[in-house]
């Protein structure tokens, strides 16, 4: 070994960063006298100033209205938040019927029915949608968008053409003239869970730390820059936790999948930098933004400077690249209300519609803002992720002033194995598997 192992040593390569979370950090959290409303009043008048100036190209010679303006036969641009009326969607009075009642409820995948319709509502009042050009199945409540068409006899608006927002301006992609650098996207580790495999995580991290591999294998690992780690890492057993004061045998088992992961991490940071984003079922607050999971519950890994907990969504860039990610809470609830090919689109309607979580406050939980909306997209990511999915998809969308945007659909390694590439040089992507079973 001496002398020629030292002269191959490899550096690993290095990369700027800047974390753009501060949108979603709570300074104090307050619930005194907050009505929801408001984040649905400052989401309107963001969207509305934005859609107005897109209206005056899109319609120049049409007159723009209120749904309290509305006159008969007359086309006219109506701009408002769209609310979706579901017949299946569940209700907590409902959930207090099952209760007294014998008959289960049977819990629907997704509540979408043929009735559903589009309802479009501003601080004048409301009308209901008709027409063929404006699909319930691709919509959901608390979207803003513009409307183009006529209020009909029966009361109703018929809509001629759709405006949404659009992607948002992005900053410019910097030239290739670049190495290859890349990132490490993953989800779902679940250390602690009857279905994650630690042989298979060990594999994961000794590959990217660079401990596995030929030299061609370490050089490659060498030009990994950072790893994001999407939520959902911890798996406590289930039935733990439910409300009664836990013995202290119990506690040791909570405590044991978070001891563990700090130990798995511990070693991924001693290496190269981490961000971790807490997920539906790690230990965080439930709704959106999840506040970053305290350093405390990882004193080994916390003591790295290379070691960051984040926000979720988690928003950062890296060599002047901007990355926009969640830890899947936003695509899964769309899916319950809405239909889609796949993951991607659910993705990148949300982009277009500008919003990352639409659905928020109306079916996924959120913290009631009173002046602002986080969620809205302000500036067009270069890389937009999404956690904790089935399976690894993604493909590259396009907007309308040259912008273009790497959607990436993150699968749960614990199920897949499955880790994702990311190139800096030229955002190309590809899956990172590790299989420890052998075929017989």
């Amino acid at each position: 070994m001496g002398m020629d192992s030292e002269k191959n040593s490899l550096c690993r390569l290095q990369c700027s960063y800047a974390s753009l979370d501060e949108a979603f950090e709570i300074g104090k959290e307050t619930y005194r006298g907050q009505q929801y409303s408001q984040i649905y009043f400052a989401r309107l008048h963001l969207m509305r100033t934005l859609l107005y100036s897109l209206v005056s190209q899109w319609k120049p010679q049409t007159p723009v209205c209120t749904v309290l303006g509305l006159e008969q036969g007359k086309e006219c641009v109506i701009v408002g938040t769209l609310y979706k009326h579901m017949k299946l969607k569940p209700c907590i009075l409902d959930e207090y019927s099952k209760e007294r009642s014998a008959v289960p409820l049977v819990r629907p995948h997704n509540f979408m029915h043929d009735d559903d319709y589009l309802v479009l509502e501003d601080e004048s009042g409301r009308v209901k949608l008709g027409g063929d050009l404006i699909s319930p199945s691709v919509f959901v409540t608390g979207i803003v968008v513009a409307l183009h068409g006529k209020e009909t006899g029966a009361g109703d608006f018929s809509v001629l053409e759709v405006l949404e927002a659009g992607l948002p301006p992005q900053i410019e992609f910097p030239l290739k003239s670049r190495e290859d650098k890349y990132i490490v996207l993953v989800s779902g580790l679940n250390v602690g869970s009857s279905d994650s495999n630690p042989l298979q995580l060990q594999l994961f991290i000794d590959h990217i730390t660079g401990h596995l591999g030929d030299e061609k294998e370490q050089s490659i690992a060498s030009q990994i820059v950072h790893v994001v780690i999407a939520g959902n890492s911890i798996g406590i057993p289930r039935g733990l936790v439910n409300g009664q004061n836990l013995a202290s045998k119990d506690l040791s088992r909570i405590a044991e999948p978070i001891k563990e992961l700090d130990i798995l991490l511990n070693q991924i940071a001693a290496g190269l930098p981490l961000d971790i984003m807490p997920g539906p079922n790690d230990p965080a607050n439930f709704s959106l933004p999840q506040q970053p999971l305290h350093r405390c519950l990882f004193p080994g890994s916390a003591a790295y400077n290379t070691f960051r907990s984040c926000t979720n969504p988690h928003s950062f860039e890296i060599d002047n690249i901007r990355f926009l990610g969640t830890s899947g809470q936003n695509v899964d609830d769309l899916e319950k209300y809405s239909d889609a090919k796949d993951k991607l689109e659910f993705m990148e309607r949300t982009l277009r519609w500008r919003h990352l979580a639409p659905t928020a406050p109306n079916t996924l939980g959120c913290y009631p803002y009173t002046d602002s909306d986080p969620f809205f997209i302000e500036s067009c990511p270069h890389v937009y992720f999404v956690g904790n999915q089935d399976k690894y998809e993604s493909r590259v969308i396009k907007g309308s002033e040259g912008q273009f945007v790497r959607l990436i659909s993150v699968p749960k390694f614990s199920e897949s194995g499955v880790a994702v590439v990311v190139n800096l040089r030229d955002l190309e992507c590809h899956a990172l598997s590790f299989g420890t079973q052998f075929s017989s």
